[in-house]
């Protein structure tokens, strides 16, 4: 009769071999879906990552990256449902004719701020808005999002993010990996590597992990003079403003959990020079690795601008409870704090 010492290894060392196994299928397929797709000719001779967001205490966290009048304008027509995404998803056309993907769950809230405080700090967002109630004509017969949209059409806290026009989008097994970009070893990069663990962004998959779903895309917007930019960005801040960590520790927006850790944001720096960091994700790695004190001074000259007020609008503007608000603002500040401290700015 085994005992029970020993059924619970054998149980453990079966976990540990069913889980190695689920993830070689998901990183075989995803290979293969990469291979399959082939790459995409990008029209775009310039490839940028970050620009610079001028005076960023001026900045209207409020508004976000779309500006005053830049939110969503009712009433909301249904234009169809989303079969695909770990949440509840469907677009809805506004009265500005403007496409906007209406999604619901434990990510409305995190990814309205998150985006808002990445674009702060100069990199390229989509346009979120946290919007608490509304109404979309003509959402019936819905599957997954049934449990969103009532049967008078009704909806509460729900996320908006612009699906903007004559933008070339390539997602999924057409977007980048953390290590093969036109950006490694720069600043922009290592920045935004710092603004996911900022963040508490565990869900930092890329191209290598599309059979799960790549946060990594690459949009190619027409500029003024006629010619292409194309733009590196993560297209997914919804795990983020809880704790990172593993499957059964991390969380969501979550202000007390994401204080926390707040203390382990920033670890130290070893003999290279290197900054180490207390981060966990997805890919702990490529987040974590080859990030310099001067790469850190780079981003705290912008994040350092940002005030308390500003966070605290941005915060506001995602749904955020009064004890949210501060319990967030306080513990953002330490970590931008921490940063300064780092880069021998404070």
């Amino acid at each position: 009769m085994p005992t029970p010492i020993k059924i619970f290894l054998w149980s453990f060392a079966g976990f540990v071999v069913a889980t190695a196994g689920v993830y070689v299928v998901w990183w075989g397929r995803s290979r293969y879906q990469v291979w399959r797709a082939r790459p995409k000719r990008l029209r775009a001779r310039r490839a940028t990552m970050w620009s610079d967001p001028g005076r960023v205490e001026e900045l209207d966290l409020r508004a976000g990256p779309g500006g005053p009048g830049g939110e969503p304008a009712p009433p909301f027509a249904f234009v169809e449902e989303h079969a695909t995404g770990s949440n509840p998803c469907l677009s809805v056309r506004d009265s500005k004719g403007r496409t906007w993907r209406v999604k619901w769950g434990d990510e409305v809230r995190s990814e309205t701020f998150a985006t808002r405080l990445v674009w702060a700090a100069g990199f390229h967002v989509e346009q979120a808005y946290f919007v608490p109630e509304g109404h979309i004509e003509g959402a019936k017969e819905l599957t997954r999002a049934a449990t969103c949209v009532t049967e008078e059409c009704t909806f509460s806290d729900a996320r908006f993010e612009l699906d903007e026009k004559g933008v070339r989008k390539l997602f999924d097994e057409h977007g980048w990996s953390w290590d093969d970009n036109p950006f490694t070893g720069t600043r922009e990069l290592a920045g935004l590597k710092v603004m996911i663990m900022l963040t508490s962004n565990w869900d930092n998959k890329d191209v290598r992990d599309v059979a799960r779903g790549s946060n990594t895309a690459i949009f190619e917007y027409r500029t003024p003079e006629g010619t292409y930019e194309a733009r590196y960005l993560i297209i997914d801040w919804g795990a983020s403003m809880g704790r990172w960590g593993a499957p059964l520790i991390r969380s969501k927006w979550d202000a007390d959990g994401y204080e926390e850790q707040t203390p382990e944001f920033v670890a130290g720096v070893n003999d290279e020079g290197l900054v180490e960091w207390g981060y966990v994700g997805q890919r702990t790695d490529d987040a974590r690795e080859r990030i310099t004190v001067e790469d850190v001074r780079w981003l705290h000259g912008f994040l350092c601008r940002i005030t308390d007020e500003q966070l605290r609008e941005g915060l506001r503007a995602s749904g955020a409870t009064d004890e949210e608000v501060e319990t967030f603002t306080r513990a953002v500040r330490a970590r931008i704090d921490k940063l300064g401290e780092l880069a021998g700015q404070r």
